[in-house]
């Protein structure tokens, strides 16, 4: 339970809003926080550099952490990058040199300011981690020290848009979500007058992203821009980077501490997509004073202990719940001193008739090495898989696999006699022959207890188009045999005794990857498949027992529940048709800031549909509904997307419709294909 403090060291004084002009004369809107005495004592500064809309949207996030900073001396500033919340432009997509450019402008503006003493970190989770590392990238001189969270080294292998070569259908919702969230305006007691040609501006200029992300499938240039594994030596400031097993993008971890030549220590913990003083499931940390030791060192020089902490702080889990909406994680925690790579020894079992078997037959009996299986799954195997990014929230954990273990080709080890411990990156060798010209593969690693119940450790897809390498896709040809890797998302967990470890392979896991258009289905060779665990060398293990504080945040601004919200996933069968709907429906309610009385409420209804006996009938829906409102003003956008697939590509349509109170201002319908090879 994190508590909320405001008996800080430095009295804390707070900025509204402040503007930074950019070099080309925009305004880029910020919200600071300083100790009362910085202009005679000038402090470092800490930015946050998203576009999340400071006003309104991340207000309350916001105000639990950056306040704690300043209480403890730093300046805190919270930037909407340009074309959102307050500030001036437009947005035109994620992670662009320009958005570099601009965060570049913003460091140097926040090093010469009379309360900032130079030396500048930055801090973000997901957009925020991304742009924090890329522009460490670009090495300016005030920017000393990075703190990333939830975010990548990597935007074509570890995003949302696309894995293992496979379309993501969160690369579809993600756009719609973020189309939606840039069509608000900024607040008219910031920008004034201005506020309804900004808004006007934004409506008539803004694109939907999908369209560009579906035209770059392969590993090309446009994904390698903003990817720091490009080249490791260009970041040369501290680099504090924090993962959680519950989220999608903790595989950057291993790769930045085993990449960086700058000093850099690693957390990972059980945690979804959030920062974990607040993160669920927990247990949760003290994350931000782990943040200020970090700071405490790299920008005031304060000597500390931070640096004498083992290189990765990992949660290596347990007994993992099957409950999508369990808030809490069993485990423990370690330090090591290496990275897994150097410090495991790798267990490597055999896919078999008879199941998972060890080389020496421990696990399970000699199975027939020449067998084949065919693997064609439904194309609606994959209800349980949880969001493809999960908060802890709302049920988005993976839920019981028994089911979909069923419909796929499985292999179990014989109940455990003992403990086995894993942390790093599962890899699953296949031998496989395609039935047609495309096909996925997916492989989950589940532990299954004696009820049957089978909970997801870890999970990895490969779209055989990319089997030789993710720059190029290569036509398949049918009935030809070829030798795959997949590797599986790193994962720190024990196995226990008494449970199985077991493996299922498919074809489909819907909605979490996007189908071909045709049926996929695989010939698996059991003579050439097997499974490489990461089992962790009990030596490499630091003896230090590896603690953190209880958490803390600042306490925020009050809040007034103007209509309560709701949520629900539901999932609909057809039985006789063989149609399956997945509904998700997330209404945030609407909440009024007390401090200026601005209200803002969002309401989503995502809808994903499939036949079961049809894979090119997949599509998606996504409505969006936005309000602000503060007395008598009020706005609300709503937009529709529509996603569907033929042979030839992909169908996309969307509308955007805003009111300005009762009255329509703007409308807009459009339509594009995206050819797919």
């Amino acid at each position: 339970m994190t508590v909320f403090r405001d008996d800080f060291p430095h009295a804390v004084m707070e900025v509204e809003n402040l503007w930074i002009t950019m070099p080309d004369g925009l305004r880029l809107a910020a919200r600071v926080w300083m100790p009362q005495d910085a202009h005679r004592a000038p402090v470092p500064a800490i930015l946050e550099y998203i576009p999340y809309r400071k006003r309104d949207g991340m207000a309350l996030r916001d105000e639990v952490m950056h306040p704690y900073f300043a209480g403890h001396g730093y300046a805190a500033v919270r930037v909407d990058l340009r074309g959102s919340g307050d500030s001036e432009g437009v947005l035109d997509d994620e992670y662009t040199a320009g958005e570099q450019s601009d965060g570049l402008a913003v460091i140097d503006w926040i090093s010469r300011q009379p309360w900032c003493s130079g030396q500048v970190g930055m801090i973000g989770i997901s957009w925020g981690g991304f742009n924090g590392l890329q522009i460490a990238a670009h090495r300016p001189p005030a920017l000393k020290a990075i703190v990333t969270v939830g975010s990548t080294d990597d935007r074509y292998a570890d995003d949302v848009h696309y894995m293992g070569g496979a379309q993501l259908s969160a690369n579809f919702t993600w756009a719609q979500t973020f189309f939606s969230d840039l069509t608000r305006p900024p607040d008219p007691l910031i920008v004034g007058p201005r506020w309804r040609q900004i808004w006007q501006d934004r409506l008539d200029r803004q694109s939907f992203f999908i369209a560009r992300w579906l035209a770059h499938p392969n590993r090309d240039a446009y994904w390698k821009h903003g990817s720091v594994c490009e080249n490791y030596e260009n970041i040369q400031c501290a680099v504090l980077v924090v993962g959680g097993w519950a989220d999608s993008y903790t595989n950057a971890v291993f790769r930045l501490l085993s990449g960086l030549r700058a000093p850099r220590l690693g957390i990972v913990g059980p945690w979804g997509h959030d920062y974990p003083h607040t993160a669920i499931p927990g247990p949760q940390i003290g994350f931000l004073q782990e943040c200020l030791r970090w700071w405490d060192h790299w920008l005031k020089g304060v000597p500390n202990t931070i640096m004498d902490e083992p290189l990765l702080r990992v949660f290596v889990q347990r007994d993992l719940s099957v409950d999508p909406s369990h808030r809490l994680r069993e485990g423990r925690w370690i330090g090591l001193r290496d990275l897994p790579a150097q410090t495991i020894l790798p267990l490597r079992m055999h896919l078999g008739q008879a199941g998972l078997l060890l080389h020496d037959g421990s696990l399970a009996d000699a199975g027939s090495p020449a067998q084949t299986i065919l693997v064609d799954s439904p194309p609606t195997l994959g209800a349980q898989a949880g969001e493809w990014c999960a908060y802890g929230q709302n049920a988005d954990q993976p839920g019981d696999q028994a089911e979909e273990d069923g419909l796929s080709v499985t292999f179990d080890t014989h109940p455990l006699s003992e403990p086995l411990d894993i942390i790093g990156t599962p890899r699953l060798r296949l031998r496989v022959t395609p039935q047609g010209p495309t096909a996925n593969v997916i492989v989950r690693l589940n532990e299954v207890d004696a009820a049957g119940r089978s909970a997801r450790v870890s999970y990895g897809v490969l779209n055989l188009a990319f089997h030789a390498g993710f720059s190029t896709a290569q036509a398949l040809v049918p009935g030809k045999a070829i030798d795959v890797e997949i590797q599986l998302c790193d994962t720190a967990y024990s196995f226990g005794p008494g449970k199985r470890i077991r493996v299922s392979v498919s074809s489909a896991y819907w909605p979490t990857v996007w189908p071909h258009a045709e049926q996929e289905a695989f010939m698996l060779h059991l003579d050439g498949c097997s499974l490489e665990l990461p089992q962790i060398d009990s030596l490499a293990i630091d003896p230090a027992p590896v603690s953190f504080a209880a958490p803390e945040a600042s306490a925020p601004d009050s809040r007034e529940v103007v209509r309560p919200g709701s949520f629900h996933r539901t999932l609909y069968r057809d039985l006789a048709g063989g149609e399956e709907s997945y509904e998700v429906m997330a209404d945030d309610g609407e909440t009024r800031i007390s401090r200026h009385g601005l209200a803002l409420g969002r309401r989503c209804i995502e809808v994903y549909t499939i036949n079961r006996n049809d894979p090119g009938t997949a599509q998606i829906t996504a409505d969006w509904t936005m309000t602000l409102a503060r007395d008598d003003w009020s706005i609300r956008t709503e937009t529709r997307s529509l996603i569907k697939q033929d042979r030839d590509g992909f169908l996309v349509t969307c509308s955007v419709d805003a009111f300005e109170g009762a009255d329509p201002i703007y409308s807009h319908r459009f339509e594009t294909r995206i050819p797919q090879d």
